[in-house]
């Protein structure tokens, strides 16, 4: 009996405990609702005092401080408000439509001027609200280069000026730089090819050669070529030519040509090895190349349909016949090709093919109408001599 009584008093125990723990719990969760309930009273509250009161606006115009309150919710109403009145070229920091959300605003106000730029032999005149050289060159749409010097200063005679500043604009001298085998356009403040190198903080090793020498003045037309001598590795981008596919349009002439796809050149990149010596390549190999962009094809659609007809078209069969055996494709001697035998420079390249034996025939009975008409039978003494001679 003593210890059923002794089980239940530790069951009665362990009871209270957990219920003293879910009030506690409770407790602790309504406490923290609470809390949530006020810090949002509290930023609600926050946020109707800042509406109610506005913002604090402190302007900062050409030296001068002006500071205000508004309720409005941009600048651009605050400042209309206030009957500030801005140019359409000035420029405000924070900018004129931002949304006005914090208590307090510094607002820098830039008002547009005029600037002279003087850029060497040039002259321009500009409304500009930038303050620096940079912004108001681009402004101006004037180029400005890294290495050019480009500086805003008050003019030193504002009555001939006009204005109370002038950018000016000392440009760099541009020279051909073969800089360890890479062509490139380069720039530089400097007077002589020495220290156009320390400008560009350029140290040459003892196998390294320059020319022209460094004491030699930069100009604009010069070419300065730095080399290593020995041989090493050269890696650039090179051009992969389109190839040419010509479509045969039987009802166009020969001699019409419409490209229907326009080629395109593709890129690769490509890994020699060059022996160089006194600034002189004596070798060049390629050890690797990668094609990073595909060249793209270019299709011409060619005229195929000759322009004679009648009896000549019976005397060129009888001229081919005798001169090739009517064979168009006809390589046997490697000085004359095709069906008319044609050598090299007669040909000349006729419709872009190099070869007479690779033109179509159409293009070869082109050619040798051509030719007749210019010149009849004679460049074919042999097998023209029997034919008539009355189709030009």
């Amino acid at each position: 009996m003593p210890r059923v009584s002794i089980g239940m008093d530790s069951k009665i125990a362990s009871i209270a405990h957990h219920r003293r723990i879910f009030i506690s719990v409770l407790i602790a969760l309504a406490f923290l609702e609470v809390i949530f309930a006020t810090s949002s009273q509290v930023a609600f509250a926050a946020s109707e005092t800042r509406a109610a009161t506005g913002h604090i606006i402190t302007l900062h115009d050409n030296g001068e401080d002006i500071g205000f309150k508004t309720k409005k919710s941009t600048l651009r109403e605050a400042l209309k408000e206030r009957k500030i009145r801005l140019d359409p070229l000035d420029r405000t920091e924070p900018g004129l439509d931002e949304k006005l959300v914090a208590n307090s605003y510094q607002v820098n106000v830039y008002r547009a001027r005029p600037v002279v730029i003087r850029d060497g032999g040039s002259e321009v005149k500009v409304i500009t609200s930038y303050r620096t050289a940079k912004q108001i060159a681009a402004q101006a749409h004037i180029t400005l280069y890294d290495e050019d010097i480009a500086k805003v200063e008050p003019s030193r005679d504002p009555i001939a000026d006009g204005v109370a500043e002038v950018l000016t604009i000392s440009r760099s001298t541009p020279f051909a730089f073969n800089f360890y085998g890479k062509e490139q356009t380069a720039r530089t403040m400097a007077h002589t090819v020495g220290d156009m190198l320390k400008e560009k903080g350029i140290k040459m090793e003892p196998i390294d050669g320059i020319s022209p020498s460094v004491d030699t003045p930069i100009t604009a037309t010069m070419t300065v070529k730095l080399w290593r001598n020995g041989v090493q590795t050269l890696t650039q981008e090179e051009d992969v030519k389109f190839d040419t596919k010509k479509v045969e349009d039987a009802d166009q002439p020969v001699g019409y040509k419409k490209v229907t796809t326009t080629g395109v050149n593709g890129k690769r990149t490509v890994t020699y090895e060059v022996n160089m010596q006194n600034g002189v390549e004596v070798s060049r190999k390629e050890i690797n190349s990668v094609t990073t962009k595909q060249p793209v094809q270019q299709v011409e659609t060619v005229g195929a349909k000759p322009v004679f007809t009648g009896d000549f078209a019976a005397a060129l069969a009888q001229l081919r016949k005798c001169e090739s055996g009517g064979n168009y494709a006809n390589t046997r001697n490697p000085k004359y090709r095709g069906a008319y035998q044609y050598d090299y420079s007669t040909w000349a390249n006729y419709q872009g093919y190099y070869d007479p034996a690779d033109a179509p025939p159409a293009v070869q009975d082109q050619k040798a109408w051509e030719t007749y008409q210019r010149r009849g039978w004679q460049p074919w003494p042999h097998c023209g001599a029997g034919l008539p001679d009355t189709y030009r």
